[in-house]
């Protein structure tokens, strides 16, 4: 008894340490996957799951093989290899992929591998000179979970990269139009017009069903003082969410802002620089209850808001009336489909919406969650599609 519970000693942390690595590379490669979902790329459970085992037949080490490991795997079509490249780029550091034919592979001569050889003869110079992949991995999944407040200036530029590759969709309706279909309703229509082409002869019977189209999304994010260190992220998450259909923002703080067209440039960065141009209130105090109900005069109640996923993005920190706050998100909570409230302060340890206008404001909310990290926003995307926990 005591031989075999001192082999069992001796076996089970040799075991445990040669596989505390891979599962930390698994980890972080399960968190690119998460990156590239977040990013419109349909990268299933399956098609993750065949990555990863890609991954350990070519293993980690060479960025070149994670690389067409995961193009082969996790694209299904054309729209994703780009939302593939800029997500990869940001996470590991871009890859020259070929551009020509495969060549066949030679054929194997263990006698001619030099064994004093340093770097391999497919490797090139830049790869050997690059961080491991797994510690590149481990970095990215590092950065997905770090507060936003709390990055230095290059882990800001790789957050901006993946923040660029991000997409918003809104949770599918079905609409009042209706589409061709191989099954469904029978179109009357299109039936007769088909039969008239051919003469009166008997055709199929052709069908349609009703259309399905995302809802609109309403981002109303919070540039006052105290939500500073979050605005920049919150903002280039925005520009990446106004790429999508039917998106709509508005910065809120002393003043009520629509930045929809500022953000619609191309480049982040222009984005960033007519969004700056055009708030007059960055850094100042916050009137969310006045400025909601400008919203939704102007702009809600005459149909942005109605069946809209509004979405605000805020401390929930209020100098006027929480009062009025409470009585106008009501009032938003009867015209849209969903509300949902980031706030970056709710993931700090011991948190409690205690202030007074988060207090009066969650009633009305549908879904309460964290907006301090890259990670949050991943999980904030797939509340507002309908396809995370409220």
């Amino acid at each position: 008894m005591e031989s075999s519970a001192g082999s069992s000693r001796r076996v089970a942390p040799r075991g445990g340490a040669a596989h505390e690595p891979l599962r930390d590379v698994d980890a972080a490669l399960l968190g690119f996957g998460r990156a590239l979902r977040a990013a419109g790329v349909d990268a299933s459970a399956e098609r993750l799951h065949a990555f990863l085992r890609a991954v350990d037949a070519l293993g980690p080490a060479r960025r070149t093989d994670v690389y067409w490991a995961g193009r082969l795997t996790l694209c299904g079509d054309r729209d994703d290899l780009e939302r593939y490249e800029r997500v990869f780029t940001a996470c590991f550091g871009s890859v020259e992929p070929a551009t020509g034919p495969v060549p066949a592979a030679p054929a194997m001569n263990l006698r001619g591998v030099a064994r004093d050889a340093t770097v391999p003869r497919t490797q090139t110079r830049r790869e050997a000179e690059a961080p491991p992949m797994a510690a590149l991995a481990a970095s990215a999944e590092v950065l997905r979970h770090r507060d936003f407040g709390r990055l230095n200036a290059d882990e800001r530029e790789q957050l901006h990269r993946l923040l660029a590759a991000f997409a918003l969709h809104g949770e599918t309706r079905r609409s009042a139009r209706r589409r061709p279909a191989r099954r469904g309703e029978v179109d009357p229509r299109r039936t007769v017009r088909e039969l008239l082409r051919r003469g009166g002869e008997p055709a199929r019977l052709l069908r349609h069903t009703r259309a399905v189209r995302p809802r609109r999304v309403v981002l109303l994010v919070d540039v006052s003082g105290s939500m500073a260190p979050y605005a920049d992220a919150l903002l280039r998450f925005a520009h990446a969410a106004v790429r999508g259909p039917r998106t709509e923002v508005f910065t809120i703080g002393t003043r009520l802002t629509r930045v929809t067209r500022e953000l619609s440039h191309r480049d982040p960065d222009l984005a960033m620089a007519a969004v700056s141009a055009a708030v007059p209130d960055w850094r100042g105090g916050t009137r969310l209850g006045v400025l909601l109900r400008a919203f939704l005069d102007r702009w809600g109640q005459r149909g942005m808001a109605r069946g809209a996923v509004v979405v605000l993005l805020s401390d929930g920190w209020e100098r006027g009336d929480p009062e009025l706050l409470a009585a106008q998100m009501r009032r938003l909570r009867r015209l849209a489909h969903r509300v949902i409230w980031a706030n970056p302060r709710k993931a700090r340890p011991g948190y409690a919406p205690l202030a007074a206008g988060m207090a009066a404001a969650l009633p009305s909310v549908d879904a309460f969650v964290e907006g301090h990290s890259l990670a949050a926003l991943e999980s904030l995307a797939a509340v507002v599609r309908g396809a995370g926990g409220a």
